[in-house]
């Protein structure tokens, strides 16, 4: 073997044949491919471990074997002139690579090739994550099992009855059209799902976060029943804003002649205290106040998890003082026959149900009347910027004044004097 002492290959024509830069010399072998062919081979030991670079023609291999004998030897004078920092920062690294059986070349080309495909070292990491994330074994369970898990899990923590329900609900529909293990369904399969139901916009959104809040179940580290939330690449729908629907005077006045016995104080404490239908459904005879006149919503009945009290005006009085010696539940029965109730009754006033028509309708009224944004946010468990941006300006005082004179006929005749309007006693 000969040596040079520049970066040109030795003249002599026997093999191997060497080009040297420095103090570094790089051999290159002439021999024969497994095709019988003539090759010509490059041995790069730059990792710390020999490998043999393989070209088709000489002068590639002669190229290949100077530019590495150039790299090698400026990595060898910048080796050379390493200060004492430097030198223990080398030891350090190399160390920590020493468990992972890898030398610092070996784990710096694989950084860098990992840069170059990516992009940055940041994204390396997110690639690493999602990497892990797509090979993380997980268990296998139906969808109901889930299901039933996370039931069980949000009653134990004392859950809402009526979140409850509401999971329990639309779960339920979701597991019945998933008969299969939760990794199995994809984000197509629940997009097919929900826009086939023909939902509206908000009636989509409440069936996505709720698959959303069972994949999220589903994903936690001490269950692994999923490797990720599916549910993060449905699409989302926009909900249109539009301003609240409500009762004119004439129709809240149909609505309550056409009230059932059983359903009136239900109907009228709606319209005429803004009680949510689901605080109304879980309410007790022994929390309206007669004496007091009042409306106490306990923190487990109201909807935001906050107690508050509701003023009994004096129309209101009025329709609900036949049932003050009432006990127990204000509505007896299911949620859904709850519903029907109300379809049933604008039906018999010859009107249109409207969404939380009654509601919205006090809350406007009121508004109206008393100008005072605090207040009826303080009586309706929402918030004054809520209030304000929804319903201001929706109603007049005349027509509020016309709104809380809907009082129960008198036994003689169908019309009762004015009665007047949120005296200030109440307000």
């Amino acid at each position: 073997m000969s040596n040079t002492s520049s970066s040109q290959p030795s003249k002599a024509e026997k093999w191997p044949r060497t080009v040297t830069v420095g103090r570094i010399t790089v051999t290159i072998y002439k021999d024969l491919n497994p095709a019988g062919n003539t090759r010509y081979r490059v041995a790069n030991y730059s990792t710390g471990v020999r490998k043999f670079d393989a070209y088709d023609n000489e002068a590639d291999a002669i190229d290949a074997a100077t530019r590495l004998a150039r790299q090698l030897s400026q990595r060898d004078v910048l080796s050379a002139s390493m200060t004492r920092e430097q030198s223990i920062e080398f030891a350090s690294v190399t160390q920590s690579l020493q468990p992972l059986g890898l030398t610092l070349s070996a784990a710096v080309a694989a950084i860098v090739e990992a840069v170059k495909q990516v992009g940055d070292l940041a994204t390396v990491g997110v690639a690493i994550q999602f990497y892990k994330t797509k090979h993380t074994p997980i268990v296998e369970k139906k969808v109901s099992e889930v299901v039933a898990d996370m039931l069980a899990e949000k009653k134990a923590r004392n859950a809402k009855d009526r979140y409850i329900e509401d999971l329990t609900y639309r779960l339920e529909k979701f597991a019945g059209a998933f008969p299969c293990n939760i990794s199995d369904v994809s984000a197509i399969q629940i997009q097919e799902w929900l826009d086939g139901q023909k939902l509206s916009a908000q009636s989509y959104q409440n069936n996505r976060r709720v698959v959303n809040t069972l994949f999220n179940f589903a994903m936690d580290k001490k269950r692994r029943f999923v490797r990720e939330n599916v549910v993060d690449d449905v699409d989302e729908v926009d909900i249109d804003e539009r301003e609240p629907e409500i009762f004119t005077p004439d129709e809240a006045r149909s609505l309550m002649a056409s009230a059932t016995e059983d359903f009136l104080p239900c109907l009228a404490i709606g319209l005429f205290a803004g009680v949510r239908s689901a605080e109304i459904q879980r309410l007790t005879w022994d929390k309206i106040d007669f004496k007091e006149r009042h409306i106490i919503l306990k923190a487990g009945v109201a909807k935001t998890g906050a107690r508050r009290i509701v003023p009994i005006h004096e129309n209101l009085f009025e329709w609900l003082a036949p049932y003050a010696d009432k006990k127990g539940k204000l509505w007896e029965f299911t949620d859904d026959a709850f519903d029907k109730r109300l379809a049933a009754t604008a039906k018999a006033a010859g009107i249109e149900w409207k969404h939380n028509a009654p509601r919205h309708s006090f809350i406007s009224y009121a508004l109206a009347a008393t100008d005072d944004e605090a207040k009826i946010a303080s009586w309706s468990g929402n918030s004054p910027k809520m209030i304000h941006k929804h319903y201001r300006k929706l109603v007049t005082k005349t027509e509020a004044e016309k709104f809380f004179a809907i009082n129960p006929p008198k036994l003689v005749g169908d019309t009762v004097p004015p009665v007047p309007m949120l005296p200030e006693s109440v307000v």
